[in-house]
């Protein structure tokens, strides 16, 4: 190998670990636990201890209604299914002390769609365990189900040892970062069922004792109907955790998702997450790059049965930059090289770093223009002789 393709090895393989975090515009939280992701570009726009364990409370509950979620799009699970609850459960989840509640009542029939509303809009506890019963038998099963699609999605400092995040002495925990990772995977894989489940403002279920009155309850989401564009997704509250909220927003196409943890108030938490949400769009832009299947660069291949490959967006690519940031923006595509076959259509190679004034490196994807398989034996003879001796 000569001293050239070396360099260029080393070269390339370095820049690919370059940060992905964008130089944040000053915000300041009480909150001890803060994150921010711009999902337009990839940008982490804000990380305030991202990766630090942490009781989830309630908010548990979006991992929870994501399995759901992946069973209905299987069609594994139907929304107009019924769930029986079972008086057992009906007794571990009733009452003062067994925190939000659904009402509803020992030997129930109630739909998968109304349960998800009860999860979703009331932070039903009791809603979870009968949801988790109806897929699994038991909540138990249910949790290891949790804990393998979460492992699968990639939350890799997460785990679930219930369905509704009720205290239980340290098993379950999440951070900041995977619950976002969270909302990013709700959102993006299942979107008619978030928008249906999601920002519903309040719902009605259960009846009160005596008059037998109708029990409505509204969302706590603190964005709904205070930032333009807030559709989700779930707050958390115990003494344990303090007051949380992972929520999201979209404006004019362009979606952010925010996680706040540790706050020690239900005003509080308004405030901040009004706050933060504002700020993310204010205070950052979008830059629109290039459309869906432009083709960035040719790269080399190394062993396939064609020599180059094209470098694609694999969809609409845009950087994040702080407000009022020129245009000043300069790009370059970075992978380990040359790439090795084989590859199919569509796997992502190779990077687009994006770098400007006043602002830490963006990385965007790059992916194969199409299928590359392995050279035969000749082939391979011959790219082998051509890299040692220098050769294009």
């Amino acid at each position: 190998m000569t001293p050239r393709k070396i360099a260029l090895l080393s070269a390339l393989f370095l820049t690919t670990a370059l940060p992905v975090q964008a130089a944040a515009p000053v915000f300041d939280t009480p909150a001890p636990v803060a994150f921010m992701k711009d999902l337009s570009s990839g940008a982490i726009l804000y990380a305030k201890n991202p990766d630090m364990r942490m009781p989830p409370a309630s908010m548990a509950k979006i991992m929870t209604v994501y399995v759901a979620f992946d069973l209905i799009k299987k069609g594994e699970l139907k929304l107009d299914a019924l769930a029986t609850v079972r008086p057992e459960t009906w007794k571990q989840w009733h009452g003062p002390e067994a925190g939000s509640t659904m009402f509803l009542s020992p030997n129930e029939q109630v739909s998968i769609a109304n349960l998800l509303f009860g999860i979703v809009t009331l932070s039903g506890n009791d809603a979870c365990v009968v949801l988790a019963e109806h897929i699994s038998g038991t909540e138990q099963a249910f949790t290891a189900l949790m804990n393998r699609r979460a492992k699968e999605i990639g939350l890799t400092n997460s785990h679930f040892g219930n369905s509704n995040g009720w205290p239980d002495n340290g098993v379950t925990f999440v951070t900041a970062r995977d619950l976002a990772t969270l909302a990013e995977h709700t959102i993006e894989e299942h979107p008619k069922l978030y928008k249906t489940f999601y920002s519903r403002p309040s719902f009605t279920w259960g009846k009160t004792m005596g008059s037998g009155q109708a029990i409505t309850q509204a969302n706590r989401d603190p964005l709904l109907g205070r930032v333009a564009g807030a559709d989700g997704l779930k707050t958390g509250h115990t003494e344990e955790a303090g007051y949380g909220f992972t929520g999201s927003a979209d404006q004019n196409g362009r979606r952010l998702v925010m996680v706040l943890s540790g706050l020690t108030g239900f005003n509080q938490r308004i405030e901040q997450s009004v706050s933060f949400m504002n700020w993310g769009f204010r205070a950052w832009q979008s830059k629109k790059l290039m459309p869906k299947g432009r083709k960035v660069q040719v790269a080399e291949v190394q062993l396939g049965d064609k020599r180059e490959i094209g470098l694609v967006a694999p969809k609409d690519l845009s950087v994040s930059i702080p407000a009022g940031l020129g245009s000043d923006l300069k790009t370059r595509v970075v992978y380990q090289g040359p790439i090795k076959a084989p590859f199919k259509k569509g796997d992502h190679i190779a990077d687009l770093v994006v770098s400007g004034p006043e602002m830490a490196p963006q990385k965007l994807p790059l992916v194969a223009e199409e299928d590359v398989g392995e050279a035969g034996f000749f082939n391979r003879m011959m790219a082998g002789l051509r890299w040692l001796f220098g050769l294009s």
